[in-house]
Order: structure tokens, then sequence, then C-alpha cells
């Protein structure tokens, strides 16, 4: 019967063994079973934390089909947990698919907090912009990479990749020729023995990639944050646009305050003046729905 087993997805350190929590040892140690992308990986973890639990592969080539597999389980009564290699199941990794297929079958599923090495570089970045958009690893073709940051350009945000050490030089001279302005953050090998994190302009980052991958000495896990746009990079609004954006919004039903923060964020506007353009797109959008209110005959 649906609903009876739990599925606990298991966040691993990304780097240091130290970083895993109490919960997920206690999960651990709890479940029926545990799956993950490599059995060395995990078990290697698992034995330094002194965990003896049945271990399974389920990584990227076998998940679609050994997913059902793991919801009879479920069916059964057992506790399930799932581990990535490193960081949080489901981001940038095959467990979103199992997770999608336990929910969809009635299953409690739990997510425990921990390591990303998304958000570690977000941090670890030091750049002001609040939010963050966060794309897993860029594309292996150049075209493909370009089209991408076309796309992303003008958005408010910092953004965030994860990348190949084979492919790091070739990707950071794809991100100068977009993004020649702006600050960036390479981060490798995050809470490991040789962590490094380098900040500098894009074209110089560029550069130095490029020299090192001459010698051939890149290498471990990386993460790219690249800064949000300044305000000089960011399209400017005209007020027209800004005024048939909070019409829009507030026609789909959105309150003045939210149309005030999406104005800001999209556009640029302040949240006063995005508040104004709000209370007026609706004081019209009313006026149009009566509009022979207050008239005499």
């Amino acid at each position: 019967m649906a609903g009876i087993g739990k599925l606990s997805i298991v966040p691993t350190p990304i780097g240091n063994l130290g970083d895993i929590t109490l919960r997920a040892v206690d999960t651990l140690r709890a479940a029926d079973a545990v799956f993950c992308e490599d059995t060395r990986v995990t078990g290697k973890l698992m034995s330094h934390l002194g965990i003896h639990r049945p271990l399974h592969r389920l990584d990227e080539n076998t998940i679609r089909q050994k997913s059902d597999a793991v919801l009879d389980r479920l069916s059964a009564g057992e506790a399930i947990a799932y581990c990535s290699d490193a960081g949080m199941p489901g981001v940038s990794d095959p467990g979103m698919h199992l997770i999608a297929k336990a929910r969809q079958a009635g299953f409690d599923v739990e997510v425990l907090p921990g390591a990303s090495a998304a958000v570690t570089a977000f941090v670890n970045a030091g750049f002001q912009a609040p939010s963050f958009y966060f794309g897993g690893f860029l594309p292996r073709k150049a075209s493909e990479r370009e089209r991408l940051f076309d796309t992303i350009r003008s958005l408010p945000a910092q953004l965030i990749f994860y990348e190949s050490p084979h492919r790091l030089n070739a990707s950071m001279q794809d991100v100068a020729n977009a993004f020649p302005d702006r600050e960036v953050c390479i981060c490798r090998e995050l809470t490991k023995l040789h962590e490094e994190v380098l900040c500098g302009s894009a074209v110089k980052l560029a550069q130095d990639m490029d020299a090192r991958a001459a010698n051939g000495s890149i290498k471990g896990e990386i993460v790219i944050v690249v800064d949000a746009p300044s305000s000089a990079e960011q399209p400017q609004a005209t007020e027209a646009d800004a005024k048939e954006r909070a019409a829009q919004l507030v026609g789909e039903g959105m309150r003045a305050k939210d149309v005030a923060r999406a104005l800001e964020a999209e556009l640029g506007i302040p949240k006063n003046a995005g508040y104004d353009m709000a209370l007026a797109a609706k004081d019209g959008l009313e006026g149009a729905a009566h509009p022979d209110e207050g008239c005499t005959s």
C-alpha cells in the first residue's frame, strides 16, 4: 500500500567528511537500504561513520530502470535513503527522478538539509546581489553556452554554474566574451584540502585559466559564480514599459506591493514608484469594469 515506507534524501559532504550532519548519520543508520550514485563513494563515507547498511547503485544510467524497484521496497514498508556522490541529491543529480516518482506514487519523502557546492560558492564569492540563478553544469558546446549566456544576460542575479576542469578554460573564455565587465569567482575543491577561491575580472580569470590549462594544472570540482549586472548593464525600462507591466500584473490579480517588488526586480523601478504604478493600474482596471459609475441620466 502506497505511503507505508519513507524515502529520505540524504545530503553528503562536498569534500570534508566532517561536514556530515547528525541527522544524516541517524537516517543512514536507520535505513533498511541505502541507494546511491556510486557505492564506492558512499561506502567510503559510511565506513568512516561506522555505518553498515546494504548499499545499491542508482546512478543516472540506471535510475529510470530501477526506480520502480525502490518503490516496491517502499510499498513493503522499508525506510530507504538516497545519497548522491557529494552534496544535495537532486541538484544537478539523477536523484530528482526518484523523488518525483516517489511523490507521484504517494510515498512520504523527507529531504534533509546539508552541504551544497552552489550555495557554498555563492557565499564564498562575496558579491552583493541577494538573488542567484543556478544553471547546473554548463553546456559542453561553445555555441550552446553562448546561447545560454544571451538568454540570461540581463537577469538581476548572480549566475552560478558547475564545470569540469577539462572545460574550465574554454568556458571561462566564453564567460569573458559574454560578460567582459563582470566580476567572477572560481571556486575549486570546496571544503577539501586543496580548496582554492579565485576572484577577479572575467577577462583576467579567463587568461589565468588558459595559462593553467596549458600546463595541465586545473583539477578538481569547480563552481563558477558570475556577479550580477551593474545598473549600467541592465536595460533601462521606459515609464511606459513599467506601466504596461504593472497593468499586466494587476490584471493577473497580483497585489500592489507584490507588483512593486516585481517591477523592481525585473525593470529596476524603485518600489515607491512601482507601488504608485500598481495603484494607478488598479484604478484604471476598476474604472474599465464600471464605466457608468457616477453618471446620472
